[in-house]
């Protein structure tokens, strides 16, 4: 066998070249004069590299190999460090992974026995006896006592709750309790509520689930206006979908009270089996659970200890586990994370159920069919909540409401519209509901003007969406007219509203296409033209 050392001593007449504390940083063979650059024998023609004193020796295919590890290095190394940020990111995401601390099973906070004005308190006595008999799964903390009570404790933003804020959980904490399903692979079932469609679509949501597949479950279609098409409903949310760019398989219009659309959603979960707050996410794993439990005793036995539902956003404070599939598989209730520009963020915890719908929607015109008055002048005041002045419009533009029963609407005009909700708010402007709850008001801060463009006279020009709270059409010529002259609006039209949008802080407000609701709507309601190529790739939807 060769000596080790032979590569080294090739060269009888020649130093060895210098030693390197790099193995990989060698001097280059230029430095050597008493002979030319060494050529790696793999690069050399046969005959080169054959036999006889042309031959490279072993030192030069040595030396040859060792540049090109070199080069390759020098290459490589910006991979190599982009590979090795990857790794530390996501080695920081995974260590929020959930761990195996038990959790309540109602909201999924950790439980614990310290702090009684916290989520997660359990009185130290039942704790220890339910540790003592391994059966931490199946406590429920104090405030999920009070929740299933009917008690408004609020966790994220607002006023209420437990005393010093404590049950307070930030938009940014929970995103960061969730960062860790963008390394994990995972079926996101994202649910979104129709009445509040850009309010609880998490803008934000590729942040968490990366390339990972979503279902998108749009929830409480049943209190969409009578006569609504929902093939109209089904071809909007699918065209706003595609705008966002994400990794969407497909769209359920769904109802977790009528269960209408549940099978639709678990045919295809368990077909992949590969889960925004107070948008029916825990509502939406009952009905889940009480639809399996026919066929599947997993599903059966967890609905006895299933999450606790409520009217309070940010009901549910960590992810909950639960056991929902035969033969295997988990499903996890997360909290939801993109409260803060919600109207419930805002108002105080005992006026949330009125922000609530209970039964169908029905918009409120103004003006009406029979009101011969016009909109330009005036303020319109929805509850204490939202204050719109019509500083331009059309002789017969109308403004349409669709939210809450429970919140009224009054127009005054718009020189007496300061006076009116100074005097008026928390009395007849309500939520706020008292006065005392008035005078801890901050008021309606945040302004926006709007200049609506529109082309189309005889359908909507837009929606102006309240965070939380519902959404307004504006249509140019919605009051029908009696008039013999059908000209009677080219002096005023030039294509343009010119509104302007008061609300509290930090609600958002959203202009958007009009969504498609009531028997009208199917007539107006355009279809996008679409190529086959565009249409396969389009994710479908299903009801």
């Amino acid at each position: 066998m060769a000596s080790p050392h032979l590569p080294f001593l090739s060269f009888p007449k020649t130093p060895p070249p210098l030693a390197s504390p790099n193995p990989l940083t060698l001097h280059r063979p230029l430095a050597l004069p008493s002979r030319p650059r060494p050529v790696p024998a793999a690069a050399l023609p046969p005959d080169a590299a054959g036999a006889g004193p042309a031959a490279p020796t072993r030192g030069d295919v040595f030396l040859g190999r060792q540049v090109a590890t070199e080069a390759t290095a020098r290459v490589l190394a910006p991979d190599d460090a982009e590979r090795r940020r990857r790794r530390k990111e996501r080695r920081r995401a995974l260590a929020r992974k959930p761990s195996g601390l038990a959790s309540c099973y109602g909201c999924g906070a950790p439980l614990q026995t310290a702090e009684d004005a916290a989520p997660g308190y359990v009185d130290p006595a039942t704790y220890d006896l339910k540790k003592r008999h391994h059966q931490l799964r199946t406590v429920l903390c104090g405030r999920c006592k009070l929740l299933s009570h009917g008690h408004m404790v609020t966790a994220v933003g607002g006023h209420g709750g437990y005393p010093g804020g404590k049950q307070f959980v930030s938009a940014e904490e929970l995103r960061e309790k969730l960062s860790y399903l963008r390394h994990e692979k995972a079926l996101i079932v994202k649910l979104v509520d129709i009445v509040d469609f850009n309010g609880s679509f998490l803008a934000r949501v590729r942040d968490f689930a990366s390339a990972n597949p979503i279902i998108l479950v749009i929830t409480k279609v049943d209190l969409l206006p009578r006569d609504t098409d929902l093939n109209c409903i089904g071809d909007w949310v699918v065209e706003s979908v595609v705008k966002k760019k994400l990794n969407v398989l497909s769209v359920h219009l769904t109802s977790s009270k009528s269960l209408v659309g549940i099978t639709g959603v678990i045919s295809e979960i368990q077909q992949e089996k590969k889960g925004s707050a107070n948008v029916g996410k825990s509502a939406f794993i009952s009905a889940l659970l009480k639809t399996m439990a026919y066929k599947d005793p997993v599903a059966a036995a967890a609905q006895k200890y299933k999450p606790i539902q409520s009217a309070v956003p940010g009901t549910t404070l960590g992810p909950i586990e639960i056991e929902a599939f035969l033969g295997g598989g988990k499903l996890y209730d997360t909290p939801g994370v993109h409260l803060h520009h919600r109207q419930a963020a805002v108002i105080h915890a005992d006026d949330l159920p009125s922000l609530a719908p209970q039964s169908r929607l029905k918009g409120r015109c103004f003006p009406a069919n029979d009101t011969d008055v016009e909109l330009s002048g005036s303020s319109l005041f929805w509850a204490g909540l939202v204050r719109i002045d019509v500083v331009k419009a059309l002789p017969r533009t109308r403004l349409t409401f669709y939210g809450p029963k429970k919140l009224k609407v009054n127009v005054v005009p718009t020189t007496e519209a300061d006076q009116f909700y100074k005097t008026e708010v928390g009395v007849t402007l309500t939520p706020p509901t008292s006065m005392e709850r008035a005078e801890g008001w901050a008021g309606l801060q945040g302004v926006r003007e709007l200049k609506i463009k529109y082309e189309e006279l005889d359908r909507p020009a837009c929606d102006i969406a309240i965070s939380g709270l519902g959404w307004i059409s504006v249509e140019p010529l919605g009051v029908p007219s009696d008039s013999a002259d059908s000209n009677v609006e080219e002096e005023y039209d030039d294509g343009e509203l010119h509104l302007i949008v008061h609300v509290p802080k930090p609600v958002e407000l959203f202009v958007r296409p009009p969504l498609p609701v009531g028997k009208a709507a199917s007539q107006w309601y355009r279809y996008q033209e679409l190529t086959e190529e565009e249409e396969e790739l389009r994710p479908k939807w299903h009801c």
